[in-house]
């Protein structure tokens, strides 16, 4: 019987070879904030849409989970407004970050790296923005 010789394979990706760096982490965000938009959006929308159809006294129900008497934003309005507004910043930065390796730029280690760190910095400082226009005008 004839022995065959094998040749050393390379051992095959895994998350256990890889080092933790920027891009995966914005990479995992980047899909993440896509689902996390799609589906509490999504929940919201019905339910928004489902409390309108169903009259005065459930948009004011619906209303209530989010905001007090005065129309002023609750706690859980805060924390569902600034969710899905961080999302919103990331999740556009991320597609801009992608938009620039489209064109094949960026691909270095240290540009790499510093557009992912960016693109967090910016949804960051964007959402911060964002809210205290909100809050400030009120």
């Amino acid at each position: 019987m004839a022995t065959v010789k094998t040749a050393k394979r390379p051992i095959s990706p895994h998350l256990s070879h890889y080092r933790w760096g920027p891009a995966m982490l914005v990479s995992i965000l980047h899909r993440a904030t896509g689902d996390g938009m799609a589906t509490v959006g999504a929940l919201l929308m019905v339910w928004w849409l489902a409390a309108l159809a169903g009259g005065e006294a459930h948009y004011a129900a619906f209303a209530g989970w989010f905001t007090f008497a005065d129309g002023s934003l609750n706690i859980l309005g805060y924390v569902i407004g600034v969710g899905l507004t961080l999302s919103l910043f990331q999740h556009m930065a991320s597609g801009v970050r992608h938009l620039f390796l489209d064109t094949g730029a960026g691909f270095e280690l240290k540009a790499n790296r510093s557009g992912a760190v960016l693109t967090m910095v910016v949804s960051v400082l964007a959402t911060i923005a964002f809210w205290a226009f909100i809050t400030v005008g009120k």
